[in-house]
C-alpha cells in the first residue's frame, strides 16, 4: 500500500506564516493564490519535512519572524513527521508511539516525488535511462542499441561503396569483338616464327627446284655426251616439280598487325575485365547491404520484444534511439498533461511505496487539462499536491500573505472527494 499525506501544518517557513491542509487522498489538490504569497513555500516545506536536510531551504525561517520554523506532516500509514526548533530537529513517530528517523522516511519517500520538475527537466535520454533502470532492461537495451548503431554505420559504409562501384562500372568503356583474356605477345611472335620457318622450308624447296633446273640446262647441253645423266636430271626435275607445284606461302601480315596492336588490344580486354569485376564488386556490396539490413531489423525487433515484455509503468512508453517515447512521440511532442502522467508514472515505479508527488507552477495548464490529469490520478490511486497562480474554482486552497485562506468559491465543496481542504491559520 503506497503512503500518502493525510494532513500538513506549517509555520514560519520561507514565506509561510501559518498553513494547514488536508489534501485529497486521491487526485489533484491545487494550492492557488497570487504570486509571492507562499504557494511554492508549501511544496518546499513538504520536501524538507520528508526529504531531509538536503531539501532544507538556505533561509528556512520566515523573514521578520522571531519564531523558529515548525513543520508537521501526518501520513496515512500513521507516521507523524515533525521538524521544529532552532536546529529543525526531526521527530518521526508511528501510531504506536515508536520513534524513527530519516532512514525510515527514505524507505517510502521517492526523491523525484519531492521534486518532480527535476525529472521533467531531464533530457529525453536521461528520462529513458531512468525508465530502463527501473524496469531492469537498461544494460540489455544498451547492448542492442550499440549493436544497431554499429550495424547501421557498417551498412551505410557498404551502401556508399556499392553505389560508388556501380557508378564506376557504368562509366567504364566496353569493347566488342575482343578476346576475354589478355593476349600474349610472345605467343604471337612464336606463331610468326612458325610461319617463317614453314616459309623458309618452302623457299628451300624453290631453291632446290631452281638448282635442278640449272642442272637440266647443263644436262641438255651435254645430252649428247651423257644421255644417262640427262635422263636422270629430267627425272629429278620432274620429282622436284611435283613437290613444289602446290606450295602456297602463308601471310604474316595479320600477326604482324596483331603484334603492333597488342597493347591497344590488351587495354580493351583489361577494360572489359575491370568493368566486369566492378559490377561483381557492386553486387557483392549490395548483398552485404541487404544482409546488414536484415540484421538491423532483427536487432530492432529484439528491442521491441524486450520492451514489450518489460514491466513498464505506463502503457505506450518505449525507448528508441536512447530517447523516451510516449505513444510513439518524443517528449517535446506530447502535451503537458501527458508529460505529467508519464513523469508521475515513472516516479511511482521508482518507489511504489510512495503514493504522492509534488508539482509546482501548473498555471500553464488550462482547467480541462487539469481535470484530465486529476481524473487520471484518481484512477491510479495517486495523490498530487500542486501550485498554480490562480484563485479560481480549480484551487483547493488559497494562500494569501503566507496563510491558508478560505476560498469562497470552494467553501461549499470543502468535503467533496476531490477537493478536501482545511483552511485557516493556527
Amino acid at each position: 500500500m503506497s503512503v500518502k499525506i493525510n494532513s500538513l501544518e506549517f509555520e514560519n517557513v520561507k514565506k509561510i506564516k501559518a498553513v494547514q491542509l488536508e489534501p485529497a487522498k486521491n487526485g489533484l489538490t491545487v494550492i492557488g493564490g497570487k504570486n509571492r504569497q507562499g504557494k511554492t513555500s508549501v511544496l518546499d516545506a513538504i520536501a524538507w519535512a520528508l526529504g531531509g536536510d538536503k531539501y532544507k531551504p538556505s533561509s528556512p525561517q520566515r523573514e521578520g519572524s522571531v519564531v523558529e520554523p515548525h513543520l508537521k506532516i501526518t501520513l496515512d500509514n500513521g507516521i507523524v513527521v515533525e521538524r521544529s526548533g532552532k536546529n529543525s530537529s526531526l521527530k518521526v513517530t508511528d501510531s504506536t508511539g515508536k520513534k524513527g528517523g530519516q532512514q525510515l522516511l527514505n524507505s517510502f519517500v521517492e526523491q523525484f516525488a519531492l521534486d518532480l520538475p527535476k525529472f521533467i527537466n531531464q533530457s529525453s535520454k536521461e528520462k529513458a535511462s531512468t525508465l530502463l533502470k527501473i524496469i531492469g532492461v537498461g544494460d540489455t537495451l544498451y547492448q542492442l542499441e550499440h549493436k544497431e548503431h554499429s550495424l547501421y554505420d557498417q551498412r551505410t559504409a557498404i551502401g556508399r561503396i556499392a553505389d560508388q562501384k556501380s557508378k564506376f562500372a557504368k562509366e567504364m568503356p566496353v569493347y566488342a569483338n575482343v578476346p576475354v583474356e589478355p593476349v600474349s605477345a610472345s605467343e604471337l611472335i612464336r606463331q610468326q616464327q612458325d610461319i617463317l620457318a614453314r616459309n623458309g622450308e618452302n623457299q628451300r624447296k624453290r631453291d632446290q627446284k631452281e638448282y635442278y633446273e640449272k642442272q637440266l640446262e647443263i644436262a641438255k647441253s651435254a645430252y649428247e655426251r651423257a644421255k644417262a645423266s640427262y635422263e636422270a636430271a629430267v627425272n629429278n626435275f620432274k620429282l622436284a616439280s611435283l613437290d613444289a607445284q602446290d606450295l602456297v606461302d602463308e601471310s604474316t601480315a595479320e600477326l604482324e598487325k596483331n603484334i603492333s596492336d597488342i597493347e591497344e588490344l590488351n587495354k580493351k580486354i583489361r577494360a572489359n575485365l575491370d568493368r566486369e569485376k566492378a559490377e561483381i564488386d557492386a553486387e557483392d556490396y549490395r548483398s552485404q547491404y541487404t544482409y546488414l539490413t536484415e540484421q538491423i531489423e532483427d536487432v530492432r525487433q529484439a528491442k521491441t520484444d524486450l520492451l514489450k515484455n518489460a514491466d513498464l509503468p505506463l502503457e505506450g512508453l518505449s525507448v528508441e534511439g536512447g530517447e523516451l517515447l510516449y505513444n510513439g512521440h518524443k517528449w517535446d511532442s506530447i502535451s503537458g498533461a501527458e508529460q505529467l502522467i508519464v513523469a508521475t508514472s515513472i516516479v511511482r515505479k521508482l518507489n511504489p511505496d510512495c503514493g504522492f508527488v509534488l508539482l509546482d507552477k501548473l498555471e500553464q495548464m488550462d482547467t480541462d487539462t487539469l481535470d484530465d490529469f486529476g481524473k487520471w490520478l484518481e484512477e491510479q490511486g495517486l495523490q498530487a499536491i500542486a501550485t498554480r497562480v490562480s484563485t479560481g474554482d480549480e484551487c483547493s486552497i488559497i494562500i494569501e500573505d503566507g496563510r491558508s485562506m478560505d476560498n469562497d468559491k470552494n467553501d461549499k465543496e470543502e468535503n467533496t472527494e476531490t477537493k478536501t481542504w482545511k483552511a485557516g491559520a493556527f
